[in-house]
Protein backbone atom coordinates (compact mmCIF):
# COMPACT_ATOMS: atom_id res chain seq x y z
CA UNK A 1 0.00 0.00 0.00
CA UNK A 2 1.20 3.62 -0.66
CA UNK A 3 0.95 6.17 2.16
CA UNK A 4 -1.63 7.70 0.58
CA UNK A 5 -3.62 4.84 0.36
CA UNK A 6 -3.30 3.80 4.14
CA UNK A 7 -3.92 7.99 4.92
CA UNK A 8 -7.11 7.44 2.88
CA UNK A 9 -8.58 4.31 5.05
CA UNK A 10 -7.63 6.74 7.65
CA UNK A 11 -9.73 9.53 6.48
CA UNK A 12 -12.38 7.44 5.16
CA UNK A 13 -13.30 5.74 8.39
CA UNK A 14 -13.14 9.83 10.38
CA UNK A 15 -10.41 8.19 12.46
CA UNK A 16 -7.96 11.04 12.28
CA UNK A 17 -9.98 14.14 14.85
CA UNK A 18 -8.99 17.40 14.80
CA UNK A 19 -9.57 19.84 17.77
CA UNK A 20 -8.26 20.37 21.15
CA UNK A 21 -6.79 16.93 22.72
CA UNK A 22 -5.25 15.97 25.85
CA UNK A 23 -2.74 13.02 25.31
CA UNK A 24 -1.94 10.16 27.19
CA UNK A 25 1.64 11.14 27.61
CA UNK A 26 -0.10 14.22 29.21
CA UNK A 27 0.90 16.71 25.87
CA UNK A 28 -1.71 18.75 24.13
CA UNK A 29 -2.22 18.14 20.32
CA UNK A 30 -4.42 19.77 17.82
CA UNK A 31 -4.74 16.79 15.70
CA UNK A 32 -5.58 12.89 17.80
CA UNK A 33 -5.69 9.30 15.60
CA UNK A 34 -8.52 7.72 16.78
CA UNK A 35 -7.39 4.02 15.68
CA UNK A 36 -10.89 2.26 17.18
CA UNK A 37 -12.70 4.18 14.14
CA UNK A 38 -10.77 2.04 11.85
CA UNK A 39 -10.52 -1.22 14.24
CA UNK A 40 -14.61 -1.09 13.99
CA UNK A 41 -14.04 -2.03 10.07
CA UNK A 42 -13.22 -5.74 10.01
CA UNK A 43 -12.15 -5.52 6.11
CA UNK A 44 -9.99 -2.22 7.13
CA UNK A 45 -7.86 -3.48 9.86
CA UNK A 46 -7.44 -6.81 7.74
CA UNK A 47 -6.52 -4.66 5.13
CA UNK A 48 -3.95 -2.34 7.04
CA UNK A 49 -2.70 -5.84 9.18
CA UNK A 50 -2.03 -7.32 5.79
CA UNK A 51 0.12 -4.57 4.87
CA UNK A 52 1.99 -4.35 8.62
CA UNK A 53 2.70 -8.19 8.08
CA UNK A 54 4.11 -8.10 4.38
CA UNK A 55 6.83 -5.30 6.38
CA UNK A 56 7.19 -8.10 9.05
CA UNK A 57 7.85 -10.63 6.08
CA UNK A 58 11.08 -12.75 6.92
CA UNK A 59 11.49 -11.92 10.73
CA UNK A 60 11.04 -15.03 12.62
CA UNK A 61 7.76 -14.52 14.67
CA UNK A 62 5.91 -17.19 17.18
CA UNK A 63 3.60 -14.35 18.75
CA UNK A 64 2.45 -10.82 18.63
CA UNK A 65 1.60 -9.03 21.77
CA UNK A 66 -0.69 -5.87 22.25
CA UNK A 67 -1.32 -3.47 25.19
CA UNK A 68 -4.52 -3.22 26.11
CA UNK A 69 -6.23 -1.60 25.17
CA UNK A 70 -4.99 -0.11 21.70
CA UNK A 71 -2.77 -3.21 21.05
CA UNK A 72 -5.26 -6.17 21.16
CA UNK A 73 -7.32 -5.98 17.76
CA UNK A 74 -4.28 -4.51 16.13
CA UNK A 75 -1.99 -7.65 17.49
CA UNK A 76 -4.99 -10.09 17.08
CA UNK A 77 -5.66 -9.51 13.41
CA UNK A 78 -1.49 -9.30 12.59
CA UNK A 79 -1.01 -12.64 14.73
CA UNK A 80 -3.62 -14.21 11.97
CA UNK A 81 -2.14 -12.59 9.12
CA UNK A 82 1.50 -13.87 10.27
CA UNK A 83 0.17 -17.36 11.44
CA UNK A 84 1.18 -17.14 14.68
CA UNK A 85 -0.46 -16.45 18.35
CA UNK A 86 -1.75 -13.42 19.78
CA UNK A 87 -1.78 -12.16 23.62
CA UNK A 88 -2.32 -9.15 24.95
CA UNK A 89 -1.11 -6.99 28.52
CA UNK A 90 -3.89 -5.63 30.70
CA UNK A 91 -3.08 -3.16 33.89
CA UNK A 92 -3.72 -4.67 36.80
CA UNK A 93 -4.25 -3.44 40.22
CA UNK A 94 -1.21 -1.93 40.48
CA UNK A 95 -1.71 0.15 37.04
CA UNK A 96 1.56 -1.48 35.61
CA UNK A 97 1.11 -4.13 32.83
CA UNK A 98 0.55 -7.75 33.19
CA UNK A 99 0.35 -10.91 31.10
CA UNK A 100 -2.59 -13.03 32.26
CA UNK A 101 -5.30 -15.67 31.35
CA UNK A 102 -2.47 -17.96 30.83
CA UNK A 103 -0.61 -16.42 28.51
CA UNK A 104 2.84 -17.16 28.18
CA UNK A 105 5.91 -15.57 25.79
CA UNK A 106 8.75 -17.66 27.42
CA UNK A 107 11.13 -18.80 24.66
CA UNK A 108 8.68 -16.92 22.19
CA UNK A 109 9.99 -14.80 19.45
CA UNK A 110 7.38 -11.35 19.74
CA UNK A 111 6.40 -8.73 17.92
CA UNK A 112 4.85 -5.85 19.86
CA UNK A 113 1.98 -3.98 18.76
CA UNK A 114 0.27 -0.92 19.15
CA UNK A 115 -2.48 1.12 17.59
CA UNK A 116 -0.71 4.45 17.69
CA UNK A 117 2.74 5.54 19.23
CA UNK A 118 3.84 8.64 20.36
CA UNK A 119 6.34 8.47 23.06
CA UNK A 120 5.91 4.76 22.70
CA UNK A 121 5.68 4.09 26.68
CA UNK A 122 2.68 1.23 26.72
CA UNK A 123 5.18 -0.70 23.95
CA UNK A 124 8.24 -0.07 25.70
CA UNK A 125 6.61 -1.26 29.04
CA UNK A 126 5.40 -4.24 27.24
CA UNK A 127 9.34 -4.93 25.51
CA UNK A 128 10.62 -4.93 28.91
CA UNK A 129 7.82 -7.25 30.40
CA UNK A 130 8.43 -9.85 27.37
CA UNK A 131 12.09 -9.77 28.37
CA UNK A 132 11.57 -10.35 31.78
CA UNK A 133 9.24 -12.85 31.17
CA UNK A 134 11.83 -14.63 29.32
CA UNK A 135 10.86 -13.74 25.42
CA UNK A 136 12.40 -12.81 22.85
CA UNK A 137 11.46 -9.22 21.27
CA UNK A 138 11.57 -9.37 17.60
CA UNK A 139 10.30 -5.85 17.08
CA UNK A 140 7.50 -3.50 17.86
CA UNK A 141 4.87 -2.48 15.57
CA UNK A 142 1.97 0.23 14.71
CA UNK A 143 -0.33 1.51 12.50
CA UNK A 144 0.60 5.14 13.21
CA UNK A 145 3.61 6.74 14.38
CA UNK A 146 2.95 10.24 15.70
CA UNK A 147 6.78 11.20 15.04
CA UNK A 148 8.07 11.93 18.44
CA UNK A 149 9.70 10.71 21.71
CA UNK A 150 10.96 7.53 22.59
CA UNK A 151 12.93 5.89 20.38
CA UNK A 152 13.26 1.86 20.40
CA UNK A 153 16.52 -0.21 20.58
CA UNK A 154 14.45 -3.41 18.68
CA UNK A 155 13.20 -2.68 15.25
CA UNK A 156 10.37 -0.85 14.91
CA UNK A 157 7.76 -0.71 11.87
CA UNK A 158 4.84 1.24 11.54
CA UNK A 159 2.67 1.95 8.67
CA UNK A 160 1.49 5.75 8.90
CA UNK A 161 3.54 8.74 10.23
CA UNK A 162 1.34 11.84 11.25
CA UNK A 163 3.62 14.48 13.20
CA UNK A 164 1.07 16.99 14.29
CA UNK A 165 2.24 19.43 16.73
CA UNK A 166 1.97 18.79 20.46
CA UNK A 167 2.45 21.13 23.47
CA UNK A 168 3.37 20.80 27.37
CA UNK A 169 -0.13 21.63 29.20
CA UNK A 170 1.45 25.33 30.19
CA UNK A 171 2.76 26.29 26.37
CA UNK A 172 -0.41 25.02 24.40
CA UNK A 173 -1.72 27.81 22.63
CA UNK A 174 -5.74 26.63 22.87
CA UNK A 175 -5.54 26.39 26.24
CA UNK A 176 -4.09 30.19 26.59
CA UNK A 177 -7.33 30.97 24.11
CA UNK A 178 -9.29 28.96 26.94
CA UNK A 179 -10.29 26.14 24.88
CA UNK A 180 -10.93 22.84 27.00
CA UNK A 181 -8.63 20.10 25.88
CA UNK A 182 -10.69 16.39 25.37
CA UNK A 183 -9.47 13.39 26.28
CA UNK A 184 -10.46 10.86 23.89
CA UNK A 185 -8.53 7.89 24.76
CA UNK A 186 -8.26 5.16 27.46
CA UNK A 187 -5.20 5.31 28.65
CA UNK A 188 -4.75 7.45 31.89
CA UNK A 189 -2.69 10.91 31.07
CA UNK A 190 0.43 11.31 32.91
CA UNK A 191 0.53 14.30 35.31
Amino acid sequence: MTDAEIRDVFARTGAILHGHFLLASGLHSDTYVQCAKVLEHPREAETLCRELAARWNGVLTDVVAGPAYGGILPAYELARQLGVRAVYFERGASGKFELRRGFAVAGQRVIVAEDVITTGGSAKEVVDLVRELGGQVAGVTSFVYRGQGQAFEEEYRYLLELAPPTWAPSDCPMCRRGLTAMKPGTKPCKA
